[in-house]
């Protein structure tokens, strides 16, 4: 894991920083700090699902997360935009919404900064990659197997009962269980039929104002190592037009702290230029030509912008890939691209999906869409609860 200051001195450092950058901010700041002390009570109930919860669970978890009530109260009925307008600073204005879109509520920000803060956040050495290896070593030492390149058509479902599954080659594999971590816009409507979708994942797929999605147009290029930039950055530079939006800011994200991602002496540094719905549409709208070349025009504007803040990279950017909402799609089969889970709005209730089907025997559903934020940690989650709920139909124990 990655490490650099004890958890507890991070925040006492961005505290300092922050009210040395603006003096008149310093009321506004503390409370901002403090407040993030406080939501690094909130974690994910990972333990088992929550319909299996027993009082005392309850009563265990209200407890860990006593401090939550106080930051939904300051910053519950506030999107970003409002907590921007909250200091004086220019500068900290672009930090409140930098991170996020700015209509996203900023206790998510709060929440996702207290993660990082806490260390219940922190990034493993390889990456997803890493780790997505370790667990599929981990399947095949228990006799799992793996199949790849093998796309599936449907789920057989017969008398309310899933039964299996059919590959698009035509065969046939049968099964006790049946559990699903595809994308839910996939699954309903493509692998089973739509009229399966519960009522209130259907609020999140016709109200996009209300739940919206997120995805990036991206680009990682190989550095040298020595490149001076921090882990992460964010500047202002020459407008852009990347999908339907204007962007005058960007971020890169230095890779050089961890060595196993680049060959010795080189790095990876990576930029993601949020994308939303709307941009989404505008990249599927594009023929495949008009698509090529808008991603050679927009990798030529980006790398220019990335070398006017960073002169030292002039000659020292070696592309390695770009990719869009489309690219999500196209592997993932992404509802819009997306790599996160529905975001809450201020306006909209957050989605919670249980892991199975009142109208579906046998079948389970897995990954990042079942609860928000999304992600990996929440797919990991979904998983092991997909397990406990086989575990608790056999009438076995669900401590795993």
């Amino acid at each position: 894991m990655v490490r650099r200051l004890p958890y507890w001195k991070e925040l006492d450092r961005t505290e300092r920083e922050l009210i040395a950058l603006s003096p008149d901010d310093e009321a506004e700041i503390k409370k901002f700090i403090q407040h993030v002390r406080y939501a690094e009570s909130c974690t994910i109930p990972a333990e088992k699902p929550m319909d299996m919860m027993k009082i005392s669970d309850y009563i265990k978890m209200g407890k860990s997360m006593a401090d939550m009530p106080k930051v939904m109260k300051e910053y519950g009925k506030i999107d970003l935009n409002g907590l921007a307008e909250r200091f004086h600073s220019p500068l900290l204005k672009k930090l409140m919404t930098d991170y996020l879109p700015a209509n996203y509520t900023a206790y998510s920000f709060l929440v996702s900064y207290a993660t990082m803060t806490s260390g219940n956040g922190n990034i493993p050495i390889g990456g997803s990659l890493a780790m997505t290896n370790r667990i599929i070593e981990k399947y095949k030492s228990m006799g799992g197997e793996l199949y790849i390149d093998t796309p599936v058509k449907r789920i057989l479902v017969e008398n309310g009962t899933a039964k299996g599954i059919e590959l698009e080659s035509g065969k046939k594999v049968m099964a006790d269980e049946v559990i699903s971590a595809v994308d839910l816009s996939f699954l309903f409507g493509e692998l089973i039929d739509k009229s399966y979708m519960p009522k209130e994942l259907k609020k999140g797929y016709t109200s996009s104002n209300e739940y919206p999605t997120t995805s990036g147009f991206q680009m990682a290029f190989k550095i040298d190592d020595t490149f001076s930039g921090e882990d992460t950055i964010c500047f202002g530079c020459d407008p852009i037009i990347i999908g339907n939006r204007h962007f005058d800011r960007i971020f890169v994200r230095n890779y050089s702290y961890d060595k196993t991602f680049a060959p010795e002496g080189k790095a990876v540094l990576q930029t993601n230029i949020p994308q939303t719905d709307e941009d989404f549409h505008y990249w599927k709208s594009l023929s495949k030509d008009d698509y090529r070349t808008k991603k050679q025009e927009l990798i030529k504007e980006v790398t220019n912008r990335i070398v006017r803040k960073f002169p030292e990279l002039e000659g020292n950017l070696e592309l390695l890939d770009c990719w869009t909402p489309l690219t999500y799609e196209r592997y993932c089969n992404a509802y819009h691209g997306a790599y996160m889970a529905f975001a809450t709005t201020l306006n909209a209730k957050q989605l919670k999906i249980k892991g199975e089907l009142k109208s579906l025997k046998n079948f389970y559903m897995a990954g990042q869409w079942i609860m928000s934020p999304g992600g990996l940690p929440i797919a990991a989650i979904s998983g092991k609860f997909a397990i406990q709920r086989i575990l608790k139909k056999e009438k076995k124990s669900i401590d795993i």
